[in-house]
């Protein structure tokens, strides 16, 4: 039942907070190991390591257009459809070439338009980043940037102080700057809001919450300074820097980074949806650009990808390329790291490269088979029901991969320590993509993944489920490293003096991490408390009237007077105020959940409304306290209503720790 409450606040949030699912010496004197594929898992020592081998076997798929078309029309379209996804773009290359490029469902569902690869314009969220990190590489191709110098030093204004290291663009290249998640203003609709880059950025800088280099935690406002660093070093707004030297040359003449879209590609955007069976969304803007304001059609992405796969890439040179692709971080032994703005995704004995990128209303996918000279796109319009985009684009790319570059290693058998790992692995843990100094830190207390052990001595983490919703079984086949069963997906977990310290699936490994739940953070004995101290607070609430509407009716009149009645009256509405605060803060994530315009700062009013209730539930609760000691020093001695009237100030004092804890009493209104 705890991990059940836990579980649909998680998905509460989530759907109140669908943006949170939106960078020393010069270049020649750096020295990159070339790209090599993260082993999937280390093998125990004494035993030999299985043989590997990429090649398709006699009768296996051949990479053909006509197989690969075959293959997505019998897959793409039964899946939008089943998952009310409005529609989508797939987009193969292969060999410097484009192998094939699908449209299907619907680019206007009301109209009937459908979706055209090569004109058909999407918003493919972080893939933007991308653009982003590749405008960096060119400006430390030039010499105008170093990977390893104070980001300050470009800037003109300041990223304050923190832990005595400088954050550098090595740092937001691997999201390791150490920035915790922000979600205002990150997606406006009103055009008014569009400020310029630089006033985006300066208008909130997130604090730090990690030393530069110590922590994957994905960040927008990373990515987003180093598209400032860009167009400062450069001289070129970012939105112009892009489509001079990446979209002119790689004649992607159907993207822009230009928010709104310029009047000749506006009219080619696709309708976003929630689900194809509701209604089109508004355009989304992205104030913070280099994150995510690309739109593109699949055409276009394809020369994208084409250029990057390509040994005489068009954009960088042999070196500089070859730098970016290298792994430059691995949180996790054993599991893909990150490059310079990449994220491995390493599977089959293969060196895999990607990014993933979601608006609201657009959900994509880029990868690229660097060993084969293949790329992978794709977008959907819509998440559909239940999020069914999410799961599609995840299959996708498995079975591509696994159709066309099959994986033939034996299985590893599970290790005789998987019990006692699993015990050590059981707990709370929180997301380090979070906010630890706002109220999203509520995000992290309801968001928790779950770890527990099964009977079969496997683990499952609640967070980590599969398409039918059902948290995967993992068999530990390496020390602190496990397989999915029944499945592809790896996952590895850090230890230190016998304890976990972090741990990730293969798939999250370069971005962010789970980390244990600190006592003041744990989700197993909060969650749990704070319903306990709300039901106190609902019954003492509703005792009120109850009782006075009971003494009217059989002409009962109360003794009580004076100050003992002030005391009892000004505790049953503290309980009041603890019911409308916390009826206000689900409120908040409710509006949040059901349009993103909300992001604007036009919630702040209610956000200030809550927190002068919180003073004023603050005060009562000292004189719920009063209370109980007026009732208990009293002539009549009641033991029965001490008791309850401790457990109402008790109770209201949890609830006021759990203010203060998760934030919610901030001069700031940033979050």
């Amino acid at each position: 039942m705890r991990t059940g409450l836990i579980q649909t606040a998680s998905r509460l949030l989530r759907l109140a907070l669908p943006s949170l699912l939106l960078v020393g010496v010069p270049i020649t004197a750096q020295a990159p190991t070339g790209p090599t594929p993260a082993r999937p898992l280390t093998v125990p020592q004494g035993r030999a390591a299985p043989a590997t081998t990429v090649s398709a076997p006699a009768g296996s798929p051949e990479m053909t257009a006509a197989d690969v078309n075959s293959w997505l029309d019998g897959f793409i379209p039964y899946g939008i459809e089943t998952g009310d996804i409005a529609g989508a773009v797939v987009v193969v290359v292969k060999d410097g070439k484009v192998l094939t490029q699908r449209g299907y469902g619907h680019a206007d569902v009301k109209s009937g338009k459908p979706v055209d690869p090569d004109n058909t314009l999407f918003r493919p969220g972080s893939i933007s980043k991308l653009f982003t990190w590749t405008a960096v590489m060119q400006q430390v191709q030039a010499g105008k940037l170093d990977l390893d110098r104070d980001i300050n030093d470009y800037l003109d204004f300041k990223i304050p102080p923190a832990y005595g290291k400088p954050i550098t663009l090595r740092n937001l290249m691997t999201h390791t700057a150490g920035f915790e998640e922000t979600a205002k203003y990150l997606i406006a609709i009103n055009p008014a809001d569009n400020r310029p880059l630089d006033a985006a950025l300066k208008r909130s800088v997130p604090n730090r919450i990690y030393a530069p280099g110590s922590m994957a935690a994905y960040s927008n406002y990373g990515a987003s300074v180093a598209g400032y660093i860009v167009q400062r070093v450069s001289g070129e707004p970012f939105e112009a820097y892009v489509q001079h030297h990446i979209f002119a040359p790689l004649g992607m003449a159907h993207s822009s980074f230009v928010q709104p879209l310029p009047a000749g590609l506006a009219p080619l955007l696709s309708k976003g949806y929630l689900a194809a069976s509701g209604d089109s969304k508004p355009y989304e803007i992205i104030p913070m650009s280099p994150a995510g304001a690309l739109t593109s059609s699949g055409a276009d992405m394809a020369k994208f990808m084409i250029a990057h796969l390509s040994a005489n890439n068009p954009l960088l040179d042999q070196k500089t390329a070859k730098l970016m692709y290298a792994t430059a971080n691995t949180p996790i032994p054993g599991m893909p790291g990150m490059a310079l703005g990449f994220y491995h995704e390493d599977r089959n004995g293969l060196n895999i490269i990607g990014h993933g990128g979601d608006t609201d209303w657009f959900h994509s996918d880029l990868h690229l088979y660097l060993d084969k000279g293949v790329g992978l796109y794709m977008s959907f319009n819509s998440a559909g029901k239940e999020g069914a985009a999410h799961v599609l684009r995840q299959r996708v790319f498995d079975s591509f991969t696994n159709r066309y570059f099959p994986d033939h290693a034996a299985a590893l058998p599970t290790l005789a320590t998987a019990a006692e790992h699993g015990r050590v692995m059981a707990g709370n843990y929180v997301s380090s993509r979070g906010s630890t100094t706002n109220w999203l830190r509520i995000a992290n207390l309801i968001g928790q993944a779950v770890v527990t052990v099964n009977d079969d001595n496997t683990i499952t983490v609640s967070a980590l489920t599969n398409p039918a919703g059902v948290p995967k079984r993992w068999r530990e086949v390496a020390p602190w490293q496990w397989q999915e069963v029944g499945g592809d997906d790896r996952l590895g977990a850090v230890v230190k003096d016998g304890h976990v310290t972090a741990f990730a699936p293969a798939g999250f490994a370069p971005i962010f991490l789970f980390l244990p739940a600190s006592a003041g953070m744990n989700a197993g004995w909060i969650v749990p408390a704070m319903l306990a101290a709300l039901a106190v607070m609902l019954i003492a609430a509703l005792g009120w009237p109850i009782v006075a509407l009971t003494r009217w009716r059989y002409k009962y009149h109360s003794t009580a007077t004076g100050r003992p009645l002030m005391l009892h009256r000004a505790t049953r509405l503290t309980a009041w105020l603890m019911l409308i605060i916390a009826c206000g803060w689900m409120g908040m994530i409710m509006a949040l959940s059901s349009d993103v315009a909300y992001f604007d700062g036009r919630l702040d009013i209610w956000m200030r409304l809550l927190q002068l209730l919180s003073l004023a539930a603050i005060v009562g609760t000292a004189l719920a306290f009063w209370n109980a000691w007026v009732i208990a020093t009293g002539p009549e001695k009641r033991r029965l209503a001490t008791a309850w009237a401790v457990v109402i100030a008790l109770s209201a004092l949890f609830l006021v720790w759990t203010m203060f804890d998760m934030r919610t009493l901030t001069p700031s209104l940033n979050f």
